[in-house]
């Protein structure tokens, strides 16, 4: 029945509801297996609508479907985790969650955007800008192993990256220490350690991955050249922990300096939000070479080949590794389809 309010000379007349109070009781049905914190916060952003509310929103959400044995990654504050890999959430599961995110912070998320969204700190930032009205970021390309093989000077056993993500603002990947690496064998005797100085090699090889994928001002008709990338030295090195086998590296580096023939990054590996290692400069030297001509298409279903071989320089990121300057013109960007989503 409608409230009754009294009416200035006459009888009481039917008063409806506030409009808000029916969307704030609505929004706290469609949040009700969320945490009450994520509850409160997500009340506070429909009144306020203040944007830094919206990270703790998204990490509830997230927290409702994801499995009780990890959701104590979610209180890691580790923004990397990805949502397949590391949080087990399929294309459906995904779907629901963006619809209450959609619902919460009253916006839209086309399918083509949500296919870029592989982690914590993608799904942030892309909300973050949305409510904010700035454009969303460019998504970053993303490299499978086999990508990364197909592109990189450096191969196995001495290319230290299983997966990376590069923007043009910066580079990121993952590298989990399996226990079989060579070099554990003697590092230590009975006690496997992971060598800080391998740990510097695979934050120029995320370099190297940088500069071939074109965020360097070249000249008309070049490119950077696979086999011109050397590493030239590094300054303000810090190790801060112990990695052992088991444990998943995650390196990032960002472009400092950029000017022929030298490229500065500064670098950080993490292992989940504790600091492993921090380098204030990492210097690659590099030069350009003739652009390959564009690949003409494959017809379906024929599949390619890659003309790397295992040999490699025994310089740390070394370009010299058994590639020609047309590996740059490898498939080695588009990234596969995480999410299996519906078709608009």
């Amino acid at each position: 029945m409608p409230d009754q309010a009294p009416s200035p000379g006459g009888p009481a007349a039917p008063v409806s509801r506030p409009a808000a109070a029916d969307n704030e009781a609505a929004l706290r049905d469609s949040l009700k297996r969320c945490s009450s914190a994520t509850v409160e916060a997500a009340v506070a952003y429909r009144k306020r609508h203040n944007p830094e509310l919206l990270p703790s929103i998204i990490i509830g959400i997230v927290e409702r479907f994801v499995e009780p044995d990890l959701r104590a990654r979610l209180g890691s504050g580790d923004d990397d985790l990805r949502f397949v890999e590391d949080l087990g959430i399929d294309s459906l599961t995904m779907m629901e969650i963006v619809m209450l995110v959609e619902e919460v912070a009253q916006l839209q998320i086309p399918n083509e955007d949500l296919r870029s969204l592989r982690t914590l700190s993608d799904v942030k930032t892309y909300i973050d800008c949305r409510a904010r009205g700035l454009p969303p970021p460019k998504p970053s390309k993303f490299f499978s192993i086999e990508h990364l093989v197909a592109l990189m000077p450096i191969q196995p056993p001495f290319l230290f990256l299983n997966e990376a993500s590069v923007s043009s603002a910066s580079a990121s990947a993952k590298y989990r220490i399996t226990g079989q690496e060579f070099f554990l064998q003697g590092h230590f005797k009975n006690n496997p350690v992971m060598p800080a100085s391998i740990m510097l090699e695979a934050l120029g090889q995320l370099g190297v991955l940088f500069l071939l994928e074109g965020h360097v001002v070249a000249e008309p008709g070049k490119v950077v050249g696979p086999g011109t990338i050397y590493f030239t030295g590094c300054e303000g090195v810090r190790a801060h922990r112990v990695c052992k086998p088991g444990d998943v590296l995650t390196l990032s580096v960002r472009p400092k300096r950029m000017k022929l023939p030298l490229a500065t990054f500064e670098g950080s590996i993490r292992v989940g939000q504790e600091k492993a290692v921090l380098a204030e400069e990492i210097t690659l030297t590099y030069g350009y070479v003739e652009a390959p001509p564009p690949e003409a298409p494959l017809p379906a279903p024929a599949t390619t080949t890659h003309g790397t071989n295992g040999s490699h320089g025994s310089h740390a990121a070394n370009g010299s590794a058994g590639t020609n300057g047309s590996a740059h013109g490898t498939p080695g960007g588009s990234a596969p389809e995480h999410f299996n989503l519906p078709e608009n």
